[in-house]
């Protein structure tokens, strides 16, 4: 992917056309942007502060707007057979591309290795957010050299003296936290949180965003870190700072918290580190009806919305004030019924952060905080 705008923030205003999102052939198999797998891929295509997305790489979805394939909307953003067909396209010549893959084992293939060393032979600079980090790989770090372009690698986190560990500040923020969880990995956490803050500013509250993912960070996150890449025993102080950090310098009305994992999930514990150390005064749970098993865990049952509510309620002084939905094999109607459902079943407000309009997801924030609603701005531009 490709695009116009400036990097993340903190690193000043660099306008420039920047391919943002790479999904390419494991082997022989085709790609991977209509997979789990491109999630990364997907968050850059939907919503991007950091760059202009130009063009998505995957063999096999060739000839595809992204975002039609996506979301059943065109956005303009061409799926191409590859790196050459991407640097053809018409336009301003691509000056970076970023590796849009989120494997679980957080490695890339052969294959993979070798399209991003074209890349770099072609002038291009990386951004990749894998646990692997190319800078510290002789192969590439002698390609940037040799090529005179930069790599940054999203889940490289500070050195052990610089890392945070819980102090308790979180109870200086004066704002309602709501942390977005999930039944499940890859299952739309990181679009829900993304969507409700522009619904809650678009409202006139004004909100903050704090990624716990690569993703997020990417996409130009100004608050958070990769927190499954940071050690065990920092990462609440972690989540704590980030949040801080957002009330310090923004005094939202609102801060959301972007989830990870699930709180049940037997492989992730990242959802202890973010209730522990953002301490959230409410939750919005994010579930796929029509998911079965586990994403990377095909033998391991998913749990119910239910189950997972009473979870959460149970580990922590939190209270989940609704649900979203994640809609993938499920039509209009169907996410109509799984509504109606679930709000019958659950007692609480339901959606769909992609389908439905944001205002679901701004009245949902309300009936749990109705204090918020006498604080509410007009915002000129909602009007326009």
């Amino acid at each position: 992917m490709a695009g116009t705008s400036g990097p993340p923030a903190g690193q000043g205003t660099r306008q420039a056309i920047r391919p943002t999102s790479l999904s390419v052939p494991r082997g022989t198999a085709p790609g991977q942007f209509d997979h789990l797998d491109g999630k990364t891929a997907h968050g850059l295509v939907r919503h991007c502060e950091a760059y202009r997305i130009t063009a998505v790489i995957d063999s096999h979805c060739a000839g595809l707007d992204a975002g039609l394939l996506l979301d059943g909307s065109a956005n303009g953003i061409p799926i191409v057979p590859s790196l050459e067909a991407a640097l053809a396209l018409e336009g301003e010549r691509p000056e970076l591309l970023i590796y849009g893959m989120a494997p679980a084992t957080g490695l890339m293939s052969p294959p993979e290795r070798q399209v991003l060393l074209q890349a770099m032979a072609a002038g291009l600079d990386l951004v990749q957010g894998l646990r692997e980090f190319l800078n510290d790989d002789p192969e590439f770090a002698a390609a940037a050299a040799r090529h005179q372009v930069t790599i940054r690698d999203v889940r490289k986190v500070p050195a052990l003296k610089d890392l945070r560990l819980f102090s308790g500040a979180i109870a200086t923020v004066g704002c309602p936290r709501i942390a977005v969880l999930g039944t499940d990995g890859a299952i739309g956490k990181r679009t829900t949180a993304t969507r409700l803050v522009q619904a809650l500013n678009q409202a006139g509250i004004r909100a903050a965003l704090v990624n716990t993912g690569q993703t997020g960070l990417m996409q130009g996150g100004r608050y958070g870190m990769p927190l499954d890449a940071i050690p065990s025993q920092f990462c609440s102080g972690e989540v704590e700072a980030a949040v801080v950090q957002a009330w310090e310098q923004e005094h939202p009305q609102v801060i959301v918290v972007e989830g990870q994992g699930a709180l049940s999930h037997p492989a992730y514990l990242s959802s202890t580190f973010i209730l522990r150390g953002s301490q959230p005064q409410a939750v919005i749970l994010q579930h796929a009806p029509r998911r079965q098993w586990l994403s990377d865990f095909p033998h391991v049952a998913m749990p119910t919305p239910a189950s997972e509510i009473r979870l959460i309620e149970a580990f922590t002084a939190t209270r989940v004030i609704g649900l979203t939905l994640n809609h993938e094999l499920m039509d209009d109607a169907a996410i109509t019924a799984a509504i109606a459902l679930y709000e019958a079943e659950l007692g609480i407000p339901v959606s769909d952060a992609l389908s439905r309009p944001p205002e679901r997801l701004v009245q949902m924030v309300l009936r749990a905080f109705p204090a918020l609603a006498q604080t509410q701005t007009p915002n000129p531009a909602a009007a326009d």
